[in-house]
């Protein structure tokens, strides 16, 4: 098993988490210059969601979604 692997309980289950366009791009990788508060902003709303699907004491890092 690959090292960077994480098995994740029901990690095929869908969640929904409502962004803006802005924000979805921010978390896509486009860069509002002056308005860092988008990523953020989109980021903040992820860690919500999972820590309200998982019940988890600390969000997961971002880079370990993918």
């Amino acid at each position: 098993m690959n090292m960077n692997t994480v098995k994740i309980p029901q990690g095929d289950s869908k969640v929904t988490v409502e962004l803006t366009v802005k924000e979805l791009m921010a978390l896509a990788g486009i860069r509002f210059h002056g308005n860092h508060r988008l990523e953020i902003e989109a980021r903040r709303k992820l860690n919500l969601a999972l820590s309200e699907t998982y019940e988890l004491d600390q969000p997961i890092p971002y880079q370990m979604l993918n």
